[in-house]
């Protein structure tokens, strides 16, 4: 399975939008594997991790963010499980979970509660390695045009999450602790 194949299916090669995405999930990608080298003994599926990072932030083309070229009809958050619906179609069902649980650290029904988010009312925290890994290393990297190419720090992804919650920051630091130590 060719990631970009299917990412040709919904955008149009050369647009504002393919090209953030492909860059975007390129960076995610070598993030998600160095990440993974770090942890051997749980044996994540690299070959897995390669093809979902860069398949993670597909539903982006139906949310309405013109910033990143993308002129669909829903909020921006909710590309993760619009994702998931596009790949589960295809029969891609780990895949389609990690688009779905890479949103911020994980969200969960509560969060949807509290902030009365636009989300379907499940959890959707990542749970296996290979989530828990393309969430990590996707925080690092903003799909904004001023801030494409740098990595971001861990404070300040830190200071982001804050906001959210001190459990937030908690996961974050448990995947610091665990892939980059």
């Amino acid at each position: 399975m060719n990631p970009i194949d299917i990412i040709n299916k919904y955008y149009r090669s050369g647009s504002r939008a393919y090209e953030i995405l492909i860059r975007h999930s390129k960076q995610v990608t070598r993030k998600a594997l160095d990440a993974a080298k770090k942890v051997p003994q749980l044996n994540p599926d690299l070959d897995f991790i390669k093809e979902a990072a860069m398949l993670h932030d597909i539903g982006i083309f139906l949310t309405n963010t013109h910033e990143l070229g993308c002129k669909g009809k829903m909020p921006y958050i909710c590309h993760g499980y619009l994702g998931r619906e596009i790949l589960e179609k295809i029969g891609l069902q780990r895949h389609a979970l990690v688009c779905e649980r890479h949103i911020g650290v994980g969200i969960t029904t509560e969060d949807i509660k509290n902030y009365a988010l636009p989300l379907p009312k499940r959890d959707m925290l990542p749970v296996s390695i290979e989530e828990q890994i393309i969430c990590f290393a996707d925080k690092f990297f903003s799909k904004n045009r001023d801030s494409l190419k740098k990595e971001k720090s861990v404070e300040d992804i830190k200071q982001y999450l804050k906001p959210y919650g001190l459990e937030k920051v908690k996961r974050f630091q448990s995947w610091v602790d665990m892939f980059m130590g």
